[in-house]
Formats: C-alpha cells, sequence, structure tokens
C-alpha cells in the first residue's frame, strides 16, 4: 500500500480514513458482547503490531534508536495507544458507540491545553481559545450533569473523554520531545504500537484482578462470552480482529499518504466526519438514542474543534514545528 499510495488520490484514503476509524467505535461495542474491555484492547494492539510490523519489513523502514528515544517513546505509547484504547474500550461497557464518537472531537481542545503546558512558547490564540470554551460547552451538553436520567453513564463518559484527551496530551508529547528525531513512514507509529504490544499482559492481569480474578486467567472469556457459540462468539472476534488490522494498522499508511499530498490541516479535519460516521453506524446499525441535548453538544463540540484546527497559521517569517512523517497536528483522529 504504501509504495502505492501515491498512484491513488489522497482524497481516497480521506473518505477510507473516515470510514474505518469512524467504525472504530461500532467495532469495539461489538467486540464487547464477548471478549473484556482489556482483551479488547489487548487484541487489537497485537493485530495491528503484526500488520505495522510488517509494512515496517516490507518498506525496510529503520525503526527508531537510542535509549533516550525509546524513553520517550515508552510515554507516547502509552498516552497514543494503550491508555485510550483501553480507556475507550472500558468506557463503551458504559456508554453508546455514539457517545464514544462524540468525545473524539474534544481531542484538539486537550491539545491546546497540553500546548499550553508542554510548549509555553507557542502562542494559542484567542481562536484556539475561544474553541476550548466552546468545546468545553459542547462537552457540558452531551454530559448533561445537571439530569442523571437522561445524561450518558458519568463513569463511561469520564473514560471516553479521558481516551480523547490522552490523545491531545499525547500528540503534543510527541512535538515536544521527538521532534526531529523519527526516520520517517511509518517508524515512530510502529514504534509506538509495538510499546502497546509490551504493555498488553500487564494491562490484561491488571484488569483480571481488578475484575475479581475470575476462575482460567486473564485470557478467559467473561461468563456472557464464554456462553456463546458459533457466529455469535466469532463474530465480535473476527470484529476486533479487523480494527485492529484495518483500524490500527492499515490505516496507519493511509494516514500518512494523505498528509504528505494535502497537508497536515486537510488530514487533520478528517475528525468531523468520523464523528459524523460513528453517530450514523450506532444509531443505524446497532439501534443506539441520542437525545436532543446530545445531539447539540455534539455539534457544539465540533464547532469548538474547527475553531480550533482551523486556527493556527505560523507567524510572519516563522515556521511550524513538525516531526517528519508523523506528527500531523496535536489532535489524533483514530478510536
Amino acid at each position: 500500500m504504501t509504495s502505492r499510495a501515491g498512484a491513488v488520490p489522497w482524497q481516497v484514503w480521506y473518505a477510507a480514513l473516515a470510514l474505518i476509524w469512524g467504525s472504530s467505535y461500532l467495532l469495539i461495542k461489538v467486540g464487547l458482547e464477548v471478549l473484556g474491555a482489556a482483551q479488547v484492547a489487548g487484541l487489537r494492539i497485537v493485530c495491528g503490531g503484526a500488520v505495522l510490523l510488517a509494512l515496517v519489513a516490507l518498506t525496510r523502514t529503520r525503526l527508531p534508536r537510542g535509549w533516550r528515544t525509546w524513553g520517550h517513546l515508552l510515554v507516547t505509547g502509552t498516552l497514543l495507544c494503550t491508555l485510550p484504547w483501553f480507556l475507550f474500550a472500558v468506557g463503551e461497557e458504559r456508554v453508546s458507540s455514539a457517545v464514544a464518537g462524540i468525545s473524539n472531537a474534544t481531542t484538539p481542545v486537550t491539545a491546546v491545553l497540553a500546548t499550553a503546558l508542554l510548549l509555553p512558547g507557542e502562542p494559542v490564540g484567542r481562536r484556539r481559545q475561544a474553541g476550548v470554551a466552546v468545546g468545553f460547552l459542547g462537552v457540558v451538553l452531551v454530559a448533561q450533569p445537571w439530569s442523571m436520567d437522561h445524561g450518558p453513564d458519568p463513569v463511561g463518559l469520564a473514560m471516553v473523554l479521558a481516551a480523547s484527551a490522552s490523545y491531545g496530551v499525547g500528540w503534543t508529547y510527541v512535538r515536544r520531545f521527538l521532534s526531529g528525531v523519527d526516520p520517517g513512514g511509518l517508524s515512530m507509529p510502529a514504534a509506538q504500537v509495538l510499546v502497546a504490544v509490551a504493555q498488553s499482559p500487564f494491562l490484561l492481569v491488571l484488569d483480571w484482578w481488578w475484575r475479581g480474578a475470575r476462575p482460567g486467567g486473564p485470557l478467559s472469556l467473561p461468563p456472557a462470552g464464554a456462553a456463546q457459540e458459533g457466529w455469535e462468539l466469532w463474530g465480535p472476534i473476527l470484529a476486533v480482529v479487523a480494527l485492529g488490522v484495518v483500524g490500527t494498522g492499515l490505516a496507519q499508511a493511509m494516514q500518512y499518504s494523505v498528509v504528505r499530498a494535502a497537508g497536515p490541516t486537510v488530514a487533520t479535519s478528517v475528525t468531523y466526519p468520523i464523528t459524523v460516521v460513528s453517530v450514523a453506524l450506532g444509531v443505524l446499525l446497532l439501534g443506539e438514542r441520542l437525545g436532543g441535548l446530545t445531539v447539540l453538544g455534539a455539534v457544539v463540540v465540533l464547532a469548538g474543534s474547527l475553531l480550533i484546527t482551523r486556527g493556527g497559521r505560523p507567524r510572519p517569517g516563522g515556521r511550524a514545528r513538525h516531526t517528519p512523517g508523523l506528527s500531523v497536528d496535536p489532535a489524533r483522529m483514530d478510536g
């Protein structure tokens, strides 16, 4: 795919990313029918890691080197892979896939706040400040803290929002500490997923212990999953495999094709159709329902994100900081 990416118009990859990453919340929800949250995250990570390693070998891409670089990759692998993928799965045990997709649109809001802390020399600007305020208002409308009966589960919502926030912090950390050390291509993404692969066993054991150490060990299916057989069992498992292979592995190559052909601003804007796709799939395929305030909150969150991602322009005579082949913006799109 990588070698022939230039032969395919970037608009094709852009549309594919919107569909692939927009459907990730649906696939997580389906996987949770038989797997535990940590099992969903672990299987996704292993499948995605295998695909990325294969792409690295085929393209003869060199992985990053140096203990200092890998120390930072330990942080970014946790923030961009392990933590959000686990939190999205845990959160979707309590909230709908549509609400999880809406939460992903808040990533740019967190990125602005993280930028103020980690990149104090980079001006935020009034437009992005307004975007943060608008995004926060949208989150309040989605959460509806004044009505425990109508809003989404507060614990589940907090988890998917924390997952989205982890992307914003992680990409800002990349720009702060890994700028200039990326060999290009799929090197950094593959390294970060490898970190997540190494962390997966600890995640599985911790989740298994926290949930009461059920008989059979961390890889044993929860009671609801163990009671299934045939397609009811393997269908959800294959959904997570597809999430890992396509959404976590192959989509990485698609993302960089868009970045190189159309630029980081266009690539980051895929956040908006992702949210629309996730909500549409949740409503149409899973029968999920969204209240009027939740829909309004989603629109407000998207408006805040639009203000943020359209608001940053390099200062006259200045150059935007950019990590070659990796950091498109302090916003991460996949779920």
